[in-house]
Formats: C-alpha cells, structure tokens, sequence
C-alpha cells in the first residue's frame, strides 16, 4: 500500500484545513468537512477489506452505501490537521445498510467524525441529485457573513442581491444566490434537513448567527466559494453604515451574466 498522507486527496484536505484556520473561519474545535471519495481513488491507500471499526451513525444514508468520506473529526481543531492527520481526520466508508460509519484510517485516538456528519450526507445526497460532479460540503464560521445576519435581513433574495453588488466577482462564483437558513440548534436532525431542502436549488447556505455551509465539485471550489461570499460580506459591512454613491445596477449584474452565460438565479435581478 502507498503511504496515504501522499494522496493527493489527503495533501489537499491538510492544506485546506489549515487555510481554513489561518484565514479565522474555524475557531477552536469549530467547523467540518466531508470529501467524497471514489473507490479507485482511496484503493491504493488502504485495505478496504480492514475495517477497524464501525460506529453507528443514528441515521439512514442508504443512497450512499458504500461511498467513501475522508471527514474532520469532532472536537479537533482544524489547526493541527497538518501535524497529526491520523488523529484529526477519518477516512470512513458508509455501511451497507446505511446507518454506520465504517472507518478504514484514521481517528487515531479512539475519536469519531464529526457530529454534524448526519447533516452533511444530507446535504451530500441532495447535491448529487443536482450535480452528479458534486464532492465536498464544507461548514465554517466567516466573521462577515455572521454578522451580515444581525444586521440584514435575510430573506434570501435581498441577502443574494446585496452580496452580488458588493462585488463583481460575487455573482460570477455564486449566480445560483444564496439560501438562508434562520437560527436552529446545530447538530440536530432538524437542521440537517433544513440545510439539504435549501441546498437544492444552491450550493450556499448560511446559518444565521451561526456559519455557512458550502458544496462543491472539490475542496478549491467550495473554498473559493465560501472565500467570495465572505468577501462581499466584508465589504458589506464596511460600507453597510455608509451612504451609498455607487452601485453594481441590476441591469449592469444582467449584462455581465449575459456576457458570461451565467445561469442566474430566476427572479432575483429586476431586469
């Protein structure tokens, strides 16, 4: 077997945990990443056939029997994922039945993934539907974003256009908006349900008071996604006090998804 911290799914993971960190989104223990994996990726890295042990899940992930996830584990801090990856990260594979947790690597020292895993599969299943291309959902904690919900409303369609006009980029990364969702208790079936039913029609959503959820094809793209739209937050709140004499007009929004055949949100520009 190949040395698994050379996979470059793993090399990746460790670099995004750690940016994740640097950049202030993942505070102490604080936020999670699933990365699905195929068979032929995760094969010359481990004996499949070695499960070291299972550990019930408490929910149904049938659809996903057999997928492998390498998930951050809970209560470890993203910020020492690069010095002990055994420990902080898992690779598991979903039981045939769905409701356990197989794991073939990793959480070293008796640990578990992440207590929002139910939460993520969720929201897994729900993508895939939506793009079969669909690999990672990542849950941080931007500062901007947070406090853009004390003080925004957060009808989904206002939220989404005023991110969009913060900067150009903003409708660029995200032309499918932004849902969100109001304040629930984490780590509750109930919240993972509501982030899959919004997770639908968009690869972003925020938590009110509480962080943000973002999928994507690979780690750099669900990065850079939650990266752009804490940029227009940031942005937001630096000017939100402001008065305003300038704007990115909707019909400009239109001409640059126009140019860009960007697949916008329907009903979310009044042009």
């Amino acid at each position: 077997m190949k040395d698994i911290l050379t996979a470059p799914f793993m090399v990746e993971m460790i670099r995004t945990t750690t940016n994740m960190y640097a950049q202030g989104w993942d505070e102490r223990n604080s936020g999670n990443i699933s990365l699905l994996l195929y068979e032929e990726e995760v094969a010359p890295y481990i004996d499949r056939d070695n499960v070291i042990r299972s550990i019930p899940m408490g929910f149904d992930a049938k659809p996903l029997a057999g997928c492998y996830f390498l998930v951050t584990g809970t209560g470890k801090y993203f910020k020492n994922v690069q010095y002990d990856p055994a420990k902080n990260l898992g690779l598991i594979r979903i039981s045939a039945d769905g409701c356990s947790a197989e794991v073939l690597w990793g959480f070293s020292d008796g640990g578990k993934y992440t207590s929002e895993l139910p939460a993520h599969l969720m929201s897994h299943m729900v993508r895939l539907k939506a793009d079969k291309e669909h690999r990672v959902i990542m849950h941080c904690h931007p500062a901007n974003l947070l406090a853009m919900t004390y003080v925004h409303s957060i009808d989904e369609k206002e939220f989404t256009h005023t991110l969009w006009q913060m900067c150009t980029e903003c409708i660029m990364i995200f032309p499918d908006g932004v849902n969100v969702l109001p304040w629930m208790v984490c780590g509750t079936t109930e919240i993972g349900e509501a982030s899959a039913a919004k997770m639908s029609n968009a690869r972003i959503v925020v938590w009110a008071q509480h962080g943000i959820y973002g999928a994507g094809r690979d780690l750099d793209e669900s990065f850079g996604l939650i990266e752009t739209a804490e940029k227009g937050a940031e942005i937001y709140m630096k000017i939100a006090h402001l008065p305003r004499l300038n704007t990115i007009s909707d019909k400009q929004l239109r001409a640059l998804a126009d140019h860009l055949g960007l697949n916008v949100r329907e009903g979310y520009l009044e042009v």
